[in-house]
């Protein structure tokens, strides 16, 4: 196959092993074609990446997440409930489903927009693309929940570090980045995405306390 034969050098096999190598399609749809002709045409040698192949990945996506959101969960339940008494049950259920939805529209605008928009959003780096949609989705959640100010701000950011970090997370699903290129991509996501997530749990908790 094509994309497997990375530094595969078709006269190096041959003398090596005395076997000769033949480079396929990108598909395996389009062996039967290859074996049947013998040849590998442009068509079958060009890589795509439409909005239907984008969007047959997202179920994966989520499913990668499922099992950390339950943990999430928990400690959303857990910080949630901290208050001037210390703990509070009620407010343990109540803002913690605030910020369990959060984290779902997190999820929903960076594993599942973001790539299915991907080639409409600005900017080649994919914590940036995730940012800017967490952002929108941030800004219409915080808008239609009733919290005090502090705590819209700690989601809006939660909400856009998650995003940005899911996007970021989608590029190894991609024809587009490199090992080299996800490197420099993480050196400037990861201190972003770090940074507002633990400004979000700063405000959330001090919300509780205004």
């Amino acid at each position: 196959p094509q994309l497997s034969a990375n530094g595969v050098a078709a006269r190096e096999v041959k003398k090596l092993c005395g076997f000769s190598a033949r480079f396929g399609p990108i598909l395996a749809s389009d062996l039967p074609e290859f074996l049947r002709t013998g040849k590998a045409g442009e068509k079958m040698r060009t890589v795509t990446f439409t909005l239907r192949e984008r969007a047959v990945l997202v179920p994966l996506e989520l499913c990668i997440v499922a099992r950390p959101l339950l943990f999430a969960g928990l400690l959303f339940f857990a910080l949630s409930g901290i208050s001037p008494e210390v703990f509070s049950l009620k407010a343990a259920v109540g803002r913690g489903l605030t910020v369990f939805l959060a984290t779902l529209a997190a999820i929903v605008a960076g594993a599942a927009l973001t790539p299915l928009l991907l080639p409409w959003i600005p900017f080649r780096q994919f914590w940036l693309k995730g940012a800017i949609v967490g952002s929108i989705a941030a800004a219409l959640f915080t808008a239609v929940i009733s919290a005090g100010w502090l705590e819209k701000a700690g989601l809006f950011l939660w909400i856009c570090g998650c995003a940005s970090y899911l996007a970021m997370n989608f590029t190894g699903s991609t024809p587009f980045t490199s090992l080299s290129g996800v490197a420099r991509e993480m050196r400037r996501g990861l201190p972003f995405q770090i940074g507002t997530a633990g400004l979000a749990a700063v405000l959330w908790l001090a919300g509780a306390f205004v």
